[in-house]
């Protein structure tokens, strides 16, 4: 092998390919599109979800209910669970949450329900409390801390309209 050979032939940035410049280019006459038909017509485009007239799969595959497309992701996470996780004067954070596994994954908002029992004094950050895990905190002595949510586009929208003022 030859180390010249190697980067032989290799282009940074190729050419556009030229269509219908004669039968020397390689791509002349049809220009690539073959014969007849409607994709040698100019203007041709078909849908991507098109298959040759039969049901489209995205037509074949049942759809059920409704699907909120902006719907938050709430996470749960029982009182119970914290309390076994967690020692006591801990800071109960969305970090600490989920390097102890309780809140893995994607999720927009963190609610904290009241199964379980809390016995230590612990601070909790979540965006809800359900009342009964407020109430059990309560009596735990523990502290519950409500985190701001995500702020919708209007709100956002109308803070910077004013800021300008």
């Amino acid at each position: 092998m030859i180390l010249d050979d190697v980067h032989r032939g290799i282009q940074k940035y190729r050419k556009r390919k030229r269509l219908g410049r004669g039968p020397g280019s390689g791509q002349g006459k049809t220009a690539g599109r073959g014969h007849k038909g409607q994709g040698s017509r100019a203007g041709n485009s078909r849908k991507p979800t098109f298959q040759g007239g039969a049901m489209p799969l995205v037509r074949r595959v049942p759809k059920r209910g409704f699907n909120n497309r902006w719907g938050l992701k709430v996470m749960v996470v029982n009182l119970g669970e914290i309390d076994k996780a967690f020692d006591a004067g801990a800071e109960v954070t969305l970090e600490a949450m989920a390097a102890k596994n309780l809140a893995k994954g994607r999720f927009d908002i963190l609610k904290v329900l009241g199964d379980g029992e809390l016995t230590k004094k612990v601070k909790i950050s979540a965006h809800r409390f359900s009342k009964s895990a407020l109430e059990k905190i309560e009596k735990a002595g523990a502290e519950a801390v409500t985190l701001p949510g995500k702020t919708p586009v209007a709100e956002k929208q109308a803070q910077a309209k004013s800021n300008k003022k």
